[in-house]
């Protein structure tokens, strides 16, 4: 690159993207630099992903407590306490020795971090406070910011952003929203003894999902007591200190002690001045970009949760690793966001990876559908009234398995493994021919040999 730029590439936003991007890059030999405004690791590290994940698993400590009785530890409820304050301090720990990794993972790669909220200038310079910085090329790596509805009283609703941090638990919550942050922050608050109430417009939440998947979940979050109110919606909400009250859209009125709105994230570009440069955005507001993240203006390349692919870290990875190798290396690499594995961390999880029965139905497979539930093997000494969920979609033509969709404990960590052989092109027949591994619910992916449909 010219040596008339202070670098090769400017890097806007320090998330995951962002900073495999600027890694990437530098060790190509790249003069690279990074802008960040507010913390690095951006949201899945700071307010999403890692923090989400940790309180998950404080919150099923509940339920082990539980079933320890049926494996003969006797937990008398009178000495269980639970502190809010103790998790969140040791989240924040957690969370600012990764902004340190992060911060010598760039720093080692020798790429200059830049402090402060940057704006485009020209197609080739970025201001950050009074400073301007040129480069050859510029990547814009903001992510996403979440989205509260614009209704009277939406001052007092709180996003995920806030959850992470909130000082105390309340007694009750409601939780406004249909999809895996709204289920993940339910299972969370119901898990640590808030009584919880999810409300959503839809006629079932997940939407995208496979339908079997969704009934299911709903079912078992019933049997935890999450409250769940389908096709209705918030109108308002007036508050009285700690107290909320809800207009509803069915004309009930409800209280609570917490409102979080996880109604959906908009791509960060304010105050960046792209569409002055020309760079598009569509109609949700995401960058417009081709199948090699450039935008309109020959510089300007995007990626991650701005450009309105899959919102998910090993997506914007994935990304940074093809844009940088096409930038600073061969010139070659391409994205394939066929059978993106993925996992939602409500309780019980979910792990999904392919086509959905519907979406494969609609675009014309023949299909034939496995599908099994059961009660996991450990809750049968404790007695716990909770089940899973495994189903295949295979293609009957070909006999590929294009969908597996699980509800249940470790579906994340299973759906992983199922993801590398169905990428593999995996049939119905490798399923079958593979042998299990005795007892665990995992085994049931290939044992499945009867079609329910």
């Amino acid at each position: 690159m010219a040596e008339r730029y202070d670098f090769d590439l400017i890097v806007i936003g320090a998330g995951s993207g962002g900073v495999r991007l600027a890694r990437m890059s530098a060790q190509r030999g790249a003069r690279v630099a990074v802008v960040e405004s507010r913390y690095l690791g951006g949201t899945c590290v700071n307010v999403g992903c890692v923090p989400k994940k940790l309180f998950v698993y404080g919150a099923h400590v509940s339920d082990d407590l539980e079933d320890a009785a049926g494996y003969g530890w006797h937990i008398p409820h009178d000495q269980v306490s639970f502190d809010w304050p103790t998790l969140v301090a040791n989240k924040n720990a957690e969370i600012e020795r990764l902004n340190g990794i992060y911060g010598r993972l760039l720093e080692n790669a020798g790429v200059t971090i830049i402090n402060g909220t940057a704006a485009l200038q020209d197609a080739n310079t970025v201001v950050v406070g009074d400073r301007s910085y040129t480069a050859g090329h510029i990547t814009v790596a903001t992510g996403s910011w979440p989205v509260v509805p614009d209704i009277p009283g939406k001052e007092s609703i709180l996003t995920s952003n806030e959850m992470f941090y909130l000082p105390q638990l309340p007694r009750e919550a409601v939780i406004w929203g249909g999809g895996y942050i709204a289920v993940e922050f339910a299972g969370i608050l119901a898990g640590l003894g808030v009584d919880t109430t999810l409300i959503y417009r839809g006629e079932r939440f997940l939407r995208g999902f496979d339908d079997d998947i969704r009934t299911f979940l709903a079912d078992e979050m019933t049997k935890k007591g999450i409250k769940l109110k389908f096709g209705v919606t918030i109108e308002s909400v007036s508050s009285d200190n700690s107290h909320y009250s809800l207009a509803l859209s069915d004309g009930s009125v409800m209280t609570t002690g917490l409102v979080m709105a996880a109604t959906g994230r908009r791509a960060l570009v304010d105050g960046l001045g792209l569409e002055q440069l020309g760079v598009e955005l569509n109609q949700s507001g995401h960058v417009v970009v081709d199948e090699h993240f450039q935008t309109a203006v020959p510089s300007v390349t995007a990626l991650g949760d701005v450009i309105g692919t899959p919102q998910l870290t090993p997506v914007a990875l994935a990304q940074a690793m093809v844009l940088s190798r096409r930038l600073f290396g061969d010139g070659k690499g391409e994205m394939d966001y066929s059978f993106i594995p993925t996992a939602v961390f409500c309780q019980p999880n979910i792990g999904t990876v392919g086509l959905t029965e519907a979406e494969a139905r609609e675009a014309g497979h023949s299909l034939r559908i496995f599908r099994s539930e059961f009660r996991p093997m450990k809750y049968t000494l404790s007695g716990r009234d909770e089940r899973c969920l495994m189903k295949l979609v295979v293609d009957a033509d070909t006999d590929r398995v294009i969908g597996a969709h699980m509800v249940g404990p470790d579906a994340g960590e299973i759906t992983q493994g199922l993801a590398v052989a169905m990428k593999a092109g995996a049939t119905k027949a490798d399923f079958d021919s593979t042998l299990g591994i005795h007892p665990t619910s995992a085994e049931e992916f290939v044992t499945m040999r009867e079609p329910v449909a």
